[in-house]
């Protein structure tokens, strides 16, 4: 292994098993290295250059010479090409590319996550150059052909800090018909930035945006799939300004079942920017001050609202899953440092928007499959056998009486959340009948949505941010013309996908030859780009609290257990909204071991347990930048602990007087009776009494010369012993 780094491709050969049943091997042969450049800190140590990866799967430092430092001083953060690959018996060689700046400069996290997860943040020449020829508004010539929606009452609803808006929202009541046909309800109208008609198959905005596959959000920045003329100027539906949109327009009746729908290319001109604080209080008010700025929209605001009370209440009778968590806001300074953690909660706007999206969602995967034409469906699976076998095995042992059955449906995870989501560990339930779930992800193949219970799911509602909805825009619009919409072969040029756990072998990209075996390496690409924003996401905000955290050393928070392991406790603190590890070290004088099945830490001697949902009182020890780690100590527990369940003692005679009511004061009353144990035994020792006899096993008879040595042994020692 000191031969090969991260990345680098190998041909390795299986040589056993070990007793968990994982392979292990031996490297065969390099077939080839990674040349994507390295990020990490420059430093010199005992007159040498070398660079330590900030990445720290690569495990090893990188050499520099003396002359390929470039203008880099020690301690910054530099951007390493290597230019000899390590082997058997030499460290990796390399030269600095690129100078980033200090580790302290506002915004270099990002500036190293970009880099370190191979996030693609600048667009090629031909782009810009494209982009740049690109109209600032809309002309008469895209007019064409298209229906004219300008003075329909469509809004924007986002958040505060939101810059692109690619959906618009309209609702009205709408009746047709007499008797048995008679329809009541609301017509719905979902406008969505008509990306496609800009950004065309082959052209350089579509290699970039497909290579992106979405746009990347961190705190204060976004790299986006497009650049900033479309995201924000030209495709952005920016109040008062007309623009081109792809429209869902929909009839929902009483019940929330979509009665009709058609797509069709319109041109609108938002009335309103409106944000979801400023919405829910209009909801909560109409007489309030939001409503008398928006007066003429809250009749609007309000059937959007009925409406939503339909799609609510036609999503219960599927029983699709629907847990309540608590995001997270980091607000930070201009200095990008952490000011605050505010969680983000979801209002009724923020519910609102979302049914709204899943209806237009849903229209969209049913034109497509009704059409029998290929496309991207968003795809989430139910849970595997042995994922459904740990998850029943961990409901027994909470004495949940509800069970799955051998085909779980979304409604059985809904009546388990619903029927815990009082208890005290509901959150722990909750994150377990998440995780027994598989990850959605973008393919070719429709096999519906689990968590939403329905039976074709697709995403069309994003197309700026999201390519896969591009995709789908022009699937949409082939099909209302009668065409056919074929990827082309430039879609190919991607890695070969690993292999992920529970799923077959993804499809070689060169090897791809029908149009199905396309789109499913479409699909592979674009779910593992969006994994990858994920994961580039959660290391920036990782590096921005441990920087926050590092000015709290020392001082104590309450905080809640949210995961429960084999090493130690994550608990998460209740008023920085920030997660750390107790160490099983810093648990107690004892050996705890980790019960899988009910998630829980529980003490050998004492009993004590630790499960996820308890209360504790912590210190912040220590904060590990460079692993992006926060280590907390354990001081106390919380006054609103469970107890803490613990054996009783055999010997009565050392019960503490008073039961202890947490984990900590139970272990300290067995360590105080302990004490005093060893305290009575130094004081008073008892005599000696004589030793008993041995009492010994019958034993075969011993070699006879054997046996006359051990007796004339004995014999001599009996005399001895009469002597002294």
């Amino acid at each position: 292994m000191h031969a090969v780094m991260h990345g680098d491709r190998l041909r390795v050969r299986i040589t056993r098993y070990d007793k968990r049943g994982r392979p292990e091997g031996k490297v065969l042969e390099i077939l080839d290295r990674k040349k994507k450049p390295i990020i990490g800190r420059l430093l010199l140590e005992s007159g040498i250059w070398l660079v330590a990866p900030e990445d720290k799967r690569f495990g090893q430092d990188i050499l520099i010479p003396k002359n390929a430092i470039a203008n880099a001083v020690a301690g910054q953060i530099v951007s390493v090409e290597l230019t000899e690959p390590p082997s058997l018996y030499s460290q990796p060689v390399g030269r600095v590319t690129e100078v980033l700046g200090e580790i302290d400069d506002p915004g270099m996290e990002i500036e190293i996550a970009v880099r370190k997860y191979d996030v693609p943040h600048a667009f090629s020449p031909a782009t810009q150059a494209q982009a740049a020829k690109l109209p600032e508004r809309v002309r008469s010539a895209d007019l064409k052909h298209r229906v004219d929606l300008r003075d329909v009452a469509l809004v924007t609803i986002d958040g505060e800090d939101a810059r692109d808006f690619d959906d618009a929202v309209y609702c009205e009541p709408h009746k047709q018909g007499r008797g048995k046909t008679a329809f009541s309800g609301w017509r719905l109208i979902v406008a969505i930035a008509d990306v496609s008609h800009y950004v065309k198959p082959g052209e350089p905005l579509d290699e970039d945006a497909y290579e992106r596959a979405t746009s990347v959000y961190f705190p204060r920045r976004v790299i986006p799939m497009l650049p900033e003329k479309l995201s924000n100027g030209l495709c952005s539906l920016n109040p008062n300004e007309d623009r081109l949109a792809m429209v869902c327009d929909m009839l929902v009746n009483a019940e929330g079942q979509t009665h009709a729908y058609q797509f069709y290319p319109a041109v609108i001109n938002s009335h309103a920017r409106l944000t979801y604080t400023e919405v829910a209080a209009v909801l909560g008010n109409t007489h309030g001050p939001e409503a008398a700025r928006r007066k003429d929209l809250v009749p609007h605001l309000l059937h959007l609202h009925e409406v939503y009370r339909a799609l609510l209440g036609e999503r219960a009778k599927r029983g699709a899953v629907d847990f309540e968590t608590t995001e997270t806001q980091i607000v930070c300074d201009d200095n990008g440092k952490i000011e605050k953690i505010v969680p983000r909660t979801r209002n009724e706007a923020h519910k609102l928007i979302e049914e709204a999206m899943l209806a237009a969602n849903v229209c969209a995967a049913d034109f497509i499959d009704g059409g029998k034409h290929a496309s991207l469906f968003r795809v989430h699976e139910g849970p595997t056998p042995e994922k459904r076998t740990a998850l029943q095995a961990y409901l027994r042992s909470l004495g949940i009486g509800l069970g799955l059955s051998d085909d779980p449906k979304p409604g059985e995870y809904q009546a388990i959340a619903a029927a815990t989501k009082d208890r005290p560990d509901a959150t722990q339930i909750h994150s377990m009948l998440l995780r027994s779930m598989q990850q959605a992800i973008y393919t070719g193949a429709n096999a519906g949505h689990f968590g939403l219970a329905y039976p074709a799911y697709t995403h069309f509602t994003s197309p700026i941010r999201r390519y896969p909805d591009l995709l789908v825009h022009r699937v949409i619009k082939a099909l209302l013309a009668n065409k056919r919409y074929h990827l082309d072969a430039g879609k190919m040029n991607v890695p070969e996908p690993a292999k992920r756990p529970g799923r077959p072998k993804p499809i070689n990209p060169a090897l791809a030859s029908t149009e199905n075996e396309r789109w499913e390496v479409v699909g592979a690409h674009c779910s593992a780009n969006e994994r990858r924003a994920d994961e580039a996401s959660r290391d920036v905000e990782a590096w921005l609290k441990c920087r926050y955290m590092r000015e709290h050393l020392g001082e104590e928070f309450s905080g809640t257990v949210s995961a429960v392991t084999s090493f130690g406790l994550f608990v998460q603190l209740d008023q920085l909204y920030v997660e750390g590890l107790i160490h099983i070290t810093e648990l107690g004088g004892e050996y705890y071991r980790f019960d899988e099945v009910r998630q829980e830490l529980r003490g050998e001697r004492t009993g004590i347990r630790y499960a996820t949902g308890a209360r504790v009182q912590v210190q912040v020890s220590r904060v590990d930048l460079d692993g992006r780690k926060i280590d907390f100590r354990l001081v106390r527990d919380g006054e609103d602990a469970p107890r803490a369940s613990s054996k009783p003692p055999r010997d009565k005679s050392h019960q503490p007087k008073e039961a202890p009511t947490t984990a900590v004061e139970a272990l300290e009353q067995t360590r105080r009776a302990d004490r005093a144990v060893k305290a009575g035994g130094r004081k008073a020792k008892p005599a000696k009494a004589p030793r008993a006899p041995k009492v010994v096993a019958e034993a075969p008879a011993a070699h006879p010369v054997k046996a006359a040595r051990s007796k004339a042994r004995a014999g001599a020692e009996a005399r001895t012993r009469k002597r002294r």
